[in-house]
């Protein structure tokens, strides 16, 4: 009866211990299949980001030479007071005074007939009782009295256009061109900026002109009273593209102020949605630096091309060349400036990269800035527990510095190569401070260690100089006393 019931028992216990490795078998295959799967979804998840970043940074770093050319847009298309700040200059450029003044000189001689005038002058002299011999030498001094009288014109207005006055001409005149220009374009019909019947589109210089015939009058060329107000007109355009003009300067405006603010909106996300961070930014830097820096080369490219195209008959090369330079200036600086920021963008970021070269640059550093923290300890001089709090948040609060380096850059107007450089000095200079302010614990422990081990040093060698007085001073005795 026993023996039955120990087989029961014992088939029992095998039955169990069967049903065990079934589901421990069962278990680790789910395992198995589970783990395979996870690398899978991992992998797949991770490639997906990779794309989902890649096509953000890429067309960030395509609109972002865009975004500077559609803020500059809009800046001289809106504010009356940065399109006059940026042409009113052309007032003092040599060449452009000497382009304004032919251009009025020929305005005035037009308005007035010196050659007829002088004649009539010396018709009545003719007419007088003179013998002659003196009406014939008033036939030739009638000739050089015309054009006596056209330089004088001619150094009036040269001395008008290199005179302060002018320039302050230029902007009321710019201003005004400016503030008509814009209501015409928003379609404003009390615009005084009009459509003449030939399609054409004209700044009116009405101001210029006035000035001129006041400077002339008071210089003492009488006559200079009879020239009449001048319509004269610089023609930018046609009347039958004024849909397409004003179509135009809407999206200008509206990508001036939104498109900056998506680029940087892409590059920023494609930044953080990126698996490594570090790497991306290198890479984003770089590209923000080639797709400005084609930018820039591109005015200069274009510049050859504005030159060749620009008639001499309307307008002289040296004018030209100051015009175009005026206009591009503040493009092709912001497009350095921003190209020399991502340069910078790219070597911080492979500084703070897992590369092996920059990992042994960094130990360098850090060894630097260890001996400088544990010198001061040793002397006394401890950051204390803002030191310590500041080593627990080191990656925050640099973090923190370099982003705010990056919007002071980003959102200053102007952007110049002066400003990036100096917003890079000073957050080096402020992450040099904050690593000599920071206090890891293992430095209070080497400080401590090495304090104790000069202690513990002192200690020993007063007491081997304790030992050697104490045998100085024992009593002599034996053969010594005697």
């Amino acid at each position: 009866m026993a023996q039955a019931e120990d087989r029961a028992l014992a088939e029992r216990i095998a039955a169990l211990e069967a049903e065990n490795a079934r589901l421990r078998a069962s278990m680790e295959e789910t395992a198995a299949a589970a783990a395979e799967e996870r690398p899978a979804r991992t992998r797949s998840s991770g490639r997906g980001r990779t794309v989902v970043a890649a096509i953000l940074l890429i067309v960030g770093i395509v609109l972002a030479p865009i975004a500077v050319l559609g803020g500059w847009a809009r800046a001289q298309l809106v504010d009356t007071d940065q399109f006059v700040a940026t042409f009113g200059p052309l007032a003092e450029d040599p060449a452009v005074q000497a382009y304004v003044a032919d251009q009025a000189t020929a305005v005035v001689l037009e308005q007035v007939d010196v050659e007829g005038l002088t004649g009539s002058v010396f018709d009545g002299i003719r007419d007088l009782d003179i013998p002659d011999a003196a009406k014939q030498a008033l036939t030739l001094l009638e000739g050089p009295a015309v054009q006596g009288i056209e330089n004088l014109v001619g150094t009036v207005v040269e001395r008008l256009v290199e005179s302060d006055a002018f320039v302050e001409v230029f902007q009321t005149a710019l201003r005004t061109s400016h503030t008509q220009l814009v209501a015409a374009l928003q379609g404003d019909p009390d615009a005084a900026l009009s459509f003449d019947e030939s399609g054409q589109i004209g700044i009116q210089l009405a101001p210029v002109i006035a000035e001129v015939k006041d400077r002339l009058v008071d210089a003492g060329v009488g006559f200079a009273a009879s020239i009449p107000e001048v319509d004269r007109t610089i023609v930018i355009a046609q009347a039958d593209a004024l849909v397409t003009v004003q179509l135009v300067y809407a999206l200008a405006v509206t990508a001036g102020t939104w498109l900056p603010w998506v680029v940087i909106g892409l590059l920023v996300i494609g930044v953080v949605a990126a698996r490594n961070r570090p790497r991306t930014l290198v890479w984003t830097g770089a590209g923000l630096a080639v797709s400005l820096g084609l930018l820039a080369g591109g005015f200069g490219i274009a510049r050859l091309y504005f030159l060749a195209s620009v008639s001499p008959s309307l307008m002289p090369l040296g004018a030209a060349e100051a015009v175009y330079d005026q206009i591009v200036d503040r493009m092709a600086a912001t497009a350095v400036a921003l190209a020399l920021f991502g340069v910078a963008v790219a070597v911080i970021a492979w500084f703070a990269g897992g590369s092996e070269t920059a990992g042994r640059i960094r130990e360098l550093g850090s060894a630097g800035f260890g001996s400088v923290r544990r010198a001061g300890l040793a002397r006394g001089v401890s950051t204390g527990g803002f030191g310590r709090w500041l080593d627990r948040q080191a990656l925050l609060v640099r973090i923190a510095v370099l982003v705010i380096g990056a919007a002071v850059v980003l959102f200053t107007r102007p952007v110049t190569v002066g400003l990036v450089i100096g917003t890079v000095i000073v957050v080096l200079v402020v992450l040099a401070l904050l690593e000599l302010l920071r206090l890891p614990e293992e430095d209070e422990l080497a400080v401590a260690a090495a304090t104790e081990e000069v202690a513990e040093a002192e200690a020993e060698r007063e007491a081997d100089g304790d030992d050697d007085d104490a045998s100085a001073d024992a009593p002599v005795t034996g053969a010594n006393a005697r």
